[in-house]
């Protein structure tokens, strides 16, 4: 029986590999693992499934000794995902990163901290794994280029809501507290108000009875709309600009008689770490332009790929007609 080497490991794990059986498989394997796990958990919360609990313990068990032999993997072929590392950095890196820490909190809960609730809340974090799936499609991708090309004005956005809702708790308490000093017993007291209230959601729960109150309440209100549709315009902004890019260099291509394959490059990738000369690329293609944070670059030889990087492919016809 063949011994499969490190590097045919490290690509079967990998997501993304279409073309491969194994690789394929392996990511049907871990999906159905993890729809199974997360089945048993969602059965583990009926009182009706209570003769059950011993083999649906032996399922968890099982489908959690998967995972921890797929993160002891991930973590022996780190070196390879991040080749630009040596290999203690390279694994560190993996543990600190998303998938790291998605792996870590799935499997330490089972073994450690199954007796503190609040650990044993981290049982829903295995869910994500499904993103190291559905990550490496085509609409995720967008999805997550335009996250990450608006993360300062997100984050600015989110700032100001964190502003407005401290402004509004401290407002609702001075408003507040004499009338109802059980409710609102200090200006953090409101945080709950003003969360309800700023994000639209209104509970009920908690609510002012003074006229000052009322006002109070009313302004936050009419914030909170404002202030929620702030990021949900950068996003709508994002997505417009980005299918408007798509769209002209489609437009372009089509114009020029060019054929265009994108690649976008994500941890896992055969390309990610290598130089533009390196990449194999498909017959009568050469990569035409690499945009990285927004940028274009130029693809010349020297140029280094990385994580977040799409590379456009043109055909080669293209460039013999133009040079």
């Amino acid at each position: 029986m063949k011994t499969l080497t490190k590097k045919q490991i490290f690509h079967i794990i990998q997501i993304g590999n279409k073309g491969d059986v194994a690789s394929r498989s392996f990511d049907i394997f871990i999906t159905a693992t993890i729809l199974l796990n997360v089945a048993v958990m969602v059965m583990q919360t009926y009182e009706e499934f209570t003769p059950f609990f011993p083999v649906l313990d032996a399922i968890a068990f099982v489908t959690i000794l998967i995972f921890c032999i797929e993160y002891a993997l991930r973590i022996w072929t780190a070196d390879l995902l991040y080749p630009e590392l040596s290999k203690a950095k390279a694994i560190v890196k993996f543990l600190l990163s998303f998938d790291g820490i998605v792996d870590l909190f799935t499997i330490l809960p089972f073994f450690f901290l199954s007796g503190f609730v609040a650990f044993r809340i981290l049982r829903v974090i295995r869910i994500f794994h499904l993103f190291r799936i559905n990550g490496q499609y085509d609409s995720f991708a967008v999805i997550f280029a335009v996250l990450k090309e608006k993360r300062n004005q997100i984050a600015s956005s989110l700032v100001i809501l964190l502003i407005l809702m401290l402004a509004s708790s401290i407002g609702i308490y001075y408003a507040e507290h004499e009338a109802q000093p059980q409710v609102f017993r200090n200006a953090f007291s409101g945080i709950w108000w003003s969360v309800s209230t700023l994000l639209t959601v209104g509970y009920g729960d908690i609510y002012p009875i003074t006229t000052a109150g009322r006002i109070m309440a009313i302004l936050t209100g009419f914030l909170g709309v404002g202030a929620v549709a702030i990021p949900t315009g950068i996003l709508s902004a994002g997505f417009v600009e980005y299918y408007a890019k798509v769209k002209l260099m489609t437009n372009f291509a089509k114009d020029e008689h060019i054929d265009l394959l994108t690649v976008h490059i994500t941890e896992g990738h055969c390309w990610n770490g290598l130089k533009v000369t390196e990449i194999g690329v498909p017959d009568h293609y050469l990569p035409a332009i690499v945009t990285r944070d927004g940028e274009s670059l130029i693809p010349v030889p020297d140029l280094k790929l990385k994580i977040g990087d799409t590379v456009v492919l043109a055909a080669e016809a293209y460039f013999s007609h133009t040079y």
